[in-house]
């Protein structure tokens, strides 16, 4: 790959100067650039050739930093967003990987004083949306390469693309920092702009020895930003065809000067769908505007179509009950759109494979494995000369895009290395990864934390039927931590996600603040909607049916209680129907309702 110019390298370490009117970040990394100096009145920003002496008395406090994310703007203040810890994880085709271990949101917001109490008010709930990205998970970048393009998308550049800065070759739709750059962009700062992507780059990455061959295998998940969010709070498409949890996973082999490269992606069933939190395990799914699916799927597949090639859309859900009627309408909408270049397959995942006999999925392998091997995978040389090339995409949905799924897609990765491998010369013809134990264990730990992140990423819970993955069969254990995991999701996906779903709305830019806009706050509740909250309801429910229980248990000394059973059990009940049917009062809405458009 051709090198960036010197002036174009990014800084890898800096020094942070808080000042009490500014903010000054110095460039520790043997590097004579400039100090960028950012004020704590209003956020902006200017180069300066060495740093200023400040007439406080006050010491400044001095951090070292590892790369700036970017800046949000509010109603008052402007955040800058940095990276003050990392940690090197592995490498992308020769260049270090590294996740954000730690990261601060610096306020630049003394101009906040000016303001009224009601912008006060707004400018801190909002504020609070931001530190949400401090707790942010699974965020990696490198300052060398551009790990939001596969290693064929790399590999196409032209010259004059590998010359141009990190953030100008980025593919946007997995650039989880593309709006929090926009500031820095408008005032040309390029060795300060560090492309970061979003929500997981996973990097999974092992050794194995297979006789005399060393084969390294790097796993890396590309999170798309487009429709991003949280389980419940987004599914389906929007009205230009991009979906929910989109995720682009690419598998690397590399062994003996050859790189070999596959590449799947995931994501919701490209309609215009949701689920309305309602305290119901599981929401009935609601298709909106269903004249518009045949459009909306056809952007979808038409974008996928320019960017992968042939694409094969592989739908796992039930073809019974709800999810019936959505594959149902899914594939109505796919008649329109079917040609030599864009395949439909349906496999009824829980009707063929139950919840143990995963193995069942050879099944689906023999019916795609003609589009495999028609579309190959990439294949470079010892000379980084193509000899293969990708032509097209599995796509492979269930609801969520995340249990079912990443079995699927361990299952097609596990067949495509198998087929690398005995191209490269290191598998016989009959052999597979299972002969060799150390490799297949290795493979399926890859593969099943790789899972885990995407589903943390998305539904805040390891994946499901993750045991199968992991271990090659489902256990007790794992049927037990499923359990466990799945009342987990309920209780983010009704409690906690709303919230998160507004803070992801913020930093991607999906949600612009506006001091035109109405900043009325939202009208206040009266009656028992002003003291209503999920504690209080269930403590009622709990303490109702705890009541009913030592009732009953002494019905045999006192037939009254038997009547008290009844009443107490009758109230557990009534309370309980009317949080269901007005769940959205205690859940977590999105209070940002106003896209960016």
């Amino acid at each position: 790959m051709v090198k960036a110019d010197s002036e174009q390298k990014l800084y890898t370490r800096m020094r942070l100067w808080e000042f009490p009117d500014q903010y000054i970040v110095e460039p520790t990394n043997g590097s004579s650039g400039s100090c960028l100096a950012i004020s704590r009145e209003d956020g902006s920003m200017k180069l300066i050739d060495e740093l200023q002496q400040s007439n406080s008395v006050q010491v400044p406090k001095i951090r070292t930093i590892f790369g700036v994310i970017g800046m949000l703007k509010l109603l008052a203040g402007s955040y800058l967003l940095v990276i003050t810890e990392r940690e090197c994880v592995g490498s992308y085709l020769g260049h270090p990987i590294f996740k954000v271990s730690s990261l601060k949101v610096l306020p630049c917001d003394h101009s906040l004083k000016n303001s009224t109490a009601e912008q006060k008010k707004m400018e801190g709930e909002f504020s609070g949306l931001i530190n949400v990205a401090e707790r942010a998970s699974g965020l990696f970048f490198s300052y060398d390469t551009n790990l939001t393009l596969s290693a064929q998308r790399l590999h196409d550049l032209g010259d004059e693309s590998k010359l141009l800065p990190l953030w100008r070759q980025a593919d946007p739709r997995f650039l989880w920092n593309n709006y929090m750059l926009e500031v820095l962009i408008d005032n040309k700062l390029d060795p300060y702009l560090l492309p970061v992507i979003q929500g997981n780059i996973l990097i999974s990455y092992f050794q194995a020895a297979i006789g005399k061959d060393i084969i390294d295998v790097t796993l890396i998940a590309r999170r798309c930003t487009r429709r991003t969010g949280t389980r419940m709070w987004r599914r389906g498409a929007d009205s230009d065809g991009y979906v929910a949890n989109f995720v682009e996973s690419e598998q690397i082999v590399q062994l003996n000067g050859y790189t070999a490269s596959f590449v799947q992606v995931r994501g919701s069933i490209p309609l215009l769908w949701e689920q309305i939190v309602d305290l119901t395990y599981k929401p009935k799914f609601e298709i909106v505007k269903l004249d518009e699916a045949p459009r909306v799927a056809e952007r979808h597949f038409l974008d996928l179509r320019k960017k992968y090639g042939s694409v094969l859309a592989v739908d796992l859900v039930n073809q019974h009950g709800s999810e019936g009627r959505l594959s149902e309408k899914f594939a109505s909408a796919m008649q329109h759109i079917v040609n030599d270049d864009v395949r439909y397959l349906h496999f009824d995942f829980h009707r063929i494979c139950g919840h143990v006999h995963f193995e069942r999925l050879s099944i689906l392998y023999d019916q795609i494995v003609d589009f495999l091997t028609k579309n190959r995978y990439l294949l470079l040389n010892e000379k980084g000369e193509k000899v293969e090339e990708q032509l097209g995409v599995v796509r492979t949905n269930c609801i969520d895009c995340l249990d079912r799924t990443n079995v699927t897609q361990s299952m097609i990765g596990r067949n495509m290395l198998e087929c690398q491998l005995r191209r490269l010369g290191v598998f016989g013809g009959d052999e597979t990864i299972s002969s060799h134990p150390n490799f297949d264990e290795n493979f399926k730990i890859m593969w099943a934390n790789h899972g885990d992140d995407i589903s943390i990423q998305y539904s805040g819970t390891p994946a499901l039927k993750g045991d199968f993955v992991r271990c090659g069969q489902r256990t007790v254990q794992g049927i037990l931590k499923d359990g466990w995991n799945a009342l987990m999701r309920y209780y983010l996906n009704n409690f906690r996600d709303g919230t998160k779903q507004d803070a992801i709305d913020l930093l991607q830019g999906h949600y612009i603040v506006s001091v035109n806009r109405d900043m009325t706050p939202p009208s206040q509740k009266g009656g028992l909607e002003a003291i209503a909250s999920i504690r209080l309801a269930l403590s009622l429910v709990f303490t109702g049916f705890f009541f009913a229980t030592m009732s009953l248990r002494q019905v045999g000394t006192d037939v009254r209680h038997l009547l008290f059973a009844v009443m107490w059990a009758a109230l557990s009940l009534v309370i309980a129907t009317f949080v269901r049917a007005n769940g959205r009062i205690f859940c977590n809405r999105p209070r940002l309702h106003q896209p960016r458009r």
